[in-house]
């Protein structure tokens, strides 16, 4: 057993070793788990993809006069301000109000990490103490008081595969879809993926410090649809399982980690690159953390069924996806990812890096996650069936 103290006391020494969740599995194959553990303190994980549930917190100060937002757009996209005089939340998927070539809050958080500059428009009522009534300026990244990403689901648990029987093109968030199986879509790092090298979330809680953006962040709060009710195998979720919820200073992120995607005819999100570390207290973790592609497993889904009771079509393992191509009733798929893998190679690169470093410690969970929770569904109800 080792606890976060004795391993904090190595990396500030610059004596623990620490490898990337891709480098340990052949580490175990070839030491086995006891000799492993008793060799490696930490293994980093890394994904770098979509992450549409994302966006960022914003306060721009006080103009002069005063305004209290009431409504306000960011290079043409709408902010929420139902928060403070003059603090706004931009969502990553929000669109801009003009027509033309898909826009929205991801490019403006995109651009704000870049230091350029962003068209800040306001709009107010008037108070007493917030008389004015309308503004319109440029901001930049360095003008703002804070500018912190909050991310309410990022580093899915595993997720599905995507595939249309139809004969017709589908264009959904998992990209573009080939009509009669021509091709399949699959997301997450697999091995390298942080959830899916702790699956029970023993080493991450709230509080946990981690790589988000290519800067510091912490896990603040189970991420939105968190469930541990998915079917295991091999000791890990088939399918969208645990989520986290996150935020990080946008003034230490680069645009090398976080940048602006667009999904043809479905809409945009935000590209996140994301890392956590994972101690290893004992055999238990190294045998999570050593887990490969071979024996991670996904479902497959067909997408062009308009209902969230789609029944899976099949389950493959992550080194098929990989491989290029998956079997599907006896055809050959092609498959692609919506992850990259050189990117999240380098997020689990880079986290070894800082900690090899001594500049990235561990952090203790403030609190675990739910060790159990379903999902519930929106059902279209009247008032008196709620009653």
């Amino acid at each position: 057993m080792r606890t976060y103290t004795e391993i904090n006391e190595r990396i500030r020494a610059g004596e623990a070793v620490i490898l990337t969740a891709e480098e340990v599995i052949d580490v175990v194959r070839d030491k086995g788990v006891k000799r492993a553990t008793e060799e490696v303190d930490v293994v980093t994980t890394g994904t770098f993809g979509a992450m549409c549930s994302s966006g960022a917190f914003l306060n721009f100060g006080h103009s002069e006069p005063p305004i209290r937002m009431q409504k306000a757009w960011l290079n043409d996209v709408p902010a929420y301000t139902g928060i403070a005089s003059v603090d706004a939340y931009i969502g990553a998927t929000e669109m801009a109000d003009l027509d033309g070539a898909p826009y929205g809050g991801a490019h403006v958080i995109e651009s704000l990490i870049a230091g350029e500059a962003v068209n800040l428009q306001a709009l107010s009522a008037g108070t007493d103490c917030y008389p004015r009534k309308e503004i319109e300026t440029s901001i930049t990244l360095d003008a703002l008081n804070q500018a912190y990403l909050y991310n309410p689901r990022n580093a899915y648990q595993n997720y599905s595969v995507a595939t249309n029987s139809s004969n017709q093109t589908v264009f959904t968030y998992m990209g573009k879809l080939l009509p009669n199986y021509r091709n399949a879509t699959f997301s997450t790092a697999g091995e390298l993926s942080p959830l899916l090298n702790d699956p029970r979330m023993r080493t991450v809680g709230i509080g946990t410090r981690i790589f988000l953006g290519g800067g510091v962040g912490y896990v603040s709060w189970e991420g939105t649809q968190f469930r541990t009710t998915n079917e295991t195998v091999n000791g890990v979720p088939v399918g969208g399982s645990r989520t986290i919820a996150v935020t990080g200073d946008m003034k230490g992120m680069s645009t090398e980690f976080v940048r602006a995607l667009e999904f043809h005819r479905y809409g945009v999100s935000l590209a996140i690159g994301l890392g956590i570390p994972i101690p290893i207290l004992d055999e238990d973790m190294m045998k999570s953390v050593s887990i490969s592609n071979e024996d991670i497993m996904a479902p497959v889904f067909d997408y062009s069924m308009h209902t969230r009771d789609k029944k899976p079509l099949a389950q493959v393992s992550y080194a098929e996806l990989r491989s290029g191509n998956i079997d599907l009733f006896g055809k050959r798929v092609r498959t692609s990812s919506t992850t990259s893998m050189p990117k999240s190679r380098l997020v689990a690169q880079q986290l070894k890096e800082w900690m090899e470093d001594g500049e990235f410690q561990l952090t203790e969970l403030v609190a675990p996650m739910p060790s159990e929770r379903g999902m519930l569904p929106l059902n279209v109800r009247s008032p008196k069936e709620v009653v």
